[in-house]
Parts: structure tokens; sequence; C-alpha cells
């Protein structure tokens, strides 16, 4: 595949669509929130008009948030942000669906930046994003397309701090709201989602025994938070590594061990980086560590563990399982990284469970909403969703659940901003 040729859509192999809409129906039946929005806005089509540029891994539940913004009338194009996620069936189904997809899995560089430029090219007025790498490449490949461009959305924590720095040096030519930041995503998404998807994903790889191992989180922020709390279930003794005193000392009251990874190298069993960092894991780190270390990481790109410096220190490698390849040192020890590097939930597992991508993407949806209304208006920095918003989203999902509420009489309402009231 070329870079200068242009198709309606390319996915591996558009035989496997029945598959996908088996697994895309199976997600629906577990997303009540984004199903009861796309019930809401069915009729009135809110999103007609809209082009939407997608770069976010494509798995089933993506493709639920794809049918529901056409259901409000957008059009989509849309390719994978990472070249290990893209589930191929459910990419062959939103093709036979009319989508303009370009996503397989094992794309080189290459192709996934093709991919990206196929869906600028369709001309997008908003893009939805995961990492940031459509609005980079929209801003150094085709600053021609911006003019078209109201706003964008921006799913990730690694690509919510770029966007930031980027507004902060003036560089940022059009309004991007913070979708990572919504209460109903991070505090659930990252913690629950990455939590059970990348212990899913350690397991699938290795089918190790994670109880009584040494289970070392490097980062504990809300994604490193999740998988400590699912290792610490499945019996590990978990060990995390920081560079803020406030992580490590939330840690610390959570009761986890905290080291610095040059210490944490030579006792842990198992390691996973959540940090949105470069060079977590360097040369000296895998010289102290033991025979039968896995390594694996759960952060947006693949530059937390240095592979280069392993392969310094490689005489022989060969793939023991899928997505888990052994590393035999000099003085052979070995060293198992699992999914080369990258998201090892969505490279060697299924990604988030859909119950809690269910929220993260009807944010994802009320962003596009906000975006055509407002973009206009917007200035060009980084911007949140309504809190709002945020309440109206976790309210319909304890609806769901059969869960309810408590609600403040008139009195408590007057009582909560009445400031003359005393002790």
């Amino acid at each position: 595949m070329t870079t200068t040729e242009t198709v309606d859509h390319k996915v591996a192999d558009p035989s496997l669509a029945a598959e996908g809409r088996l697994l895309i129906d199976w997600a629906e039946s577990r997303m009540p929130v984004l199903m009861a929005l796309r019930e809401k806005f069915a009729r009135s089509q809110p999103l007609k008009g809209q082009r939407i540029a997608g770069c976010l891994h494509v798995t089933k539940e993506t493709a639920v948030l794809i049918r529901t913004l056409r259901a409000a009338g957008a059009e989509v194009a849309w390719s994978g942000c990472n070249p290990l996620s893209t589930n191929d069936a459910v990419a062959a189904a939103l093709a036979e669906e009319g989508v303009h997809i370009f996503a397989w899995y094992g794309q080189s560089t290459e192709e996934f930046y093709w991919s990206i430029d196929q869906t600028i090219a369709f001309g997008p007025t908003l893009t939805l994003d995961d990492g940031a790498d459509l609005i980079f490449r929209v801003h150094s490949a085709h600053p021609e397309a911006i003019d078209g461009i109201l706003g964008g959305s921006e799913e990730t924590t690694t690509g919510v701090h770029r966007l930031r720095a980027m507004a902060a040096d003036g560089k940022l030519r059009y309004p991007v709201i913070a979708v990572n930041d919504a209460e109903t995503k991070w505090d659930f998404d990252n913690v629950y989602g990455t939590g059970q998807s990348s212990l899913d994903g350690i397991l699938r790889a290795t089918s190790v025994l994670l109880a009584g191992k040494n289970f070392v989180v490097a980062g504990y922020g809300h994604c490193g938070r999740g998988c400590a709390l699912r290792a610490k279930g499945l019996g590990a003794k978990v060990i995390a590594t920081e560079v803020k005193p406030t992580a490590a000392l939330k840690a610390v009251l959570e009761g986890f061990r905290v080291l610095p990874m040059d210490q944490a190298a030579a006792v842990g069993d198992v390691f996973i980086t959540a940090t949105g960092m470069k060079d977590v894991i360097v040369k000296r780190h895998f010289e102290a560590m033991k025979d039968g270390a896995i390594v694996c990481n759960t952060g947006h790109y693949d530059c937390e563990i240095n592979l280069e410096d392993l392969a310094e220190l490689t005489v022989s490698r060969r793939e023991m399982r899928e997505n888990c390849v052994e590393h035999t040192l000099a003085d052979g020890r070995r060293l198992y990284v699992l999914a080369e590097g990258r998201l090892v939930n969505l490279a060697a597992a299924e990604g988030h469970p859909s119950e809690v991508m269910d929220m993260s993407f009807a944010n994802q949806f009320q962003a596009m909403m906000m975006l055509a209304r407002e973009g206009e208006t917007l200035a060009p920095e980084v911007h949140m969703l309504p809190e709002e918003l945020d309440q109206e989203i976790a309210g319909i999902k304890l609806a769901s659940m059969g869960i309810e509420l408590d609600r403040l009489t008139p009195e408590q309402e007057a009582y909560a901003s009445d400031y003359s009231q005393g002790t």
C-alpha cells in the first residue's frame, strides 16, 4: 500500500464481517448508556452534516460508538490508533456497513500513517482521538485541513498532556475537548477498565499464576492503580514505582510497597508500565532482573520499555506463545516481553470491558455534539466537558443497573448554598 493511494476503505479480510457483527451486537447488549443516547438522538440527528475522522482502537466497543455517531447523522472515517489493537473482524463488519475504515492488525509505521491520512482526506469537520496522533498529523502534515475542522476530542491522559503543551506553545489551531478528564472516564475506564483488561492480556499471553508473585507497577496514576488493585485481588504482592510524591503516598496508604525501579528490578516477577513516559525500564533494569521475569506495558505508547536496550543484551530470542517473546541473555537468564511492548490489554486481549467503555464513549459522543454546536465559538485550547454531562451519564448507567439514588429536598438545596448558616 503506497501513501499516494486513495480508497474507500481497507481492512484485512472482508469475509470476517459476520463474526464482527456478532462481537458488536454483544457489546451493544452491555453498553446501555450509549444505546440510550442513540435512541434519543436517532430521530433529530444533531450530527447531520458533520464528517467525523476518528483515530481510536478498532474494537467491538468502538464499533458501537461509530454506529451511534452515524445514527445521529454523522458521516464517519476511521483508523486505528495502535498497530496491534485492531480487531480485524470488527473492522470488516464496519466496512460492510459503509464506514470509511482503514485499519488492520499488524500495520507497519508507514501503513499506520497512511491510514490516518485517508481519514483526513475525507475532509473532516470533527476529529476524535485516542493518543492525539490524528490531531498531530493534521497539524504537521495536513494544515490545509484545519480551516474545515470545528474541533476535536481526546481520550487519553497522555494525549491530553501533549495537547495542553501544544496549546501552551501556541501551536494548537482548533479546540479540543479532554474526554479523558471527565470523571465518568478517568475514574472508571482508567481504573477498572485498564486494571481488568491489562491483567487479562498478561494471563492470555503467559497463563502464569500471579498469586505470590512480586508484581511491579510503574506509575501509580489511575491506570497503574487499577492494575495494582486487580493484581492484589489475584494474590500478587504489589510494588509500585513513582516519581510523584503524592501518588507514591497513595500507594503506600493503600497497602502497597513503594521502591525505585532500580531496586524493584531485582525483585520483580512481573512488570507493567503505566506512566506515559519513555525509558521507564532500561538496560540497567534488564541487567538486574531475575531469570523468568515478565515485562509488559499498558501506557499508550510503546517507548516506556526500552526494547533497543534489551536487544543489545539479547543473544537469542524466540516466540514462546502468541504475544510472548523470550529473550535469552549472555548469562543464560531469560526475560519475557509481552505484545512487543505495546498496550498489553489490547494487543494480547480485547481491551476494556464493554460496560466501562460505555461511559467513556458516551463522553466521546457528547463531545462531538458539543463541538458541532459550539466549536466555532471555542478558543483553540483544551476544554472540559460540562460537569452536568458527567452526572447525566452516571445517572443513566445507574438506572440501567436498577440502582436508585436519594434526592435533595428543596430545603436541603437551599441549605447547600446558604452561607449564613452557622454551626
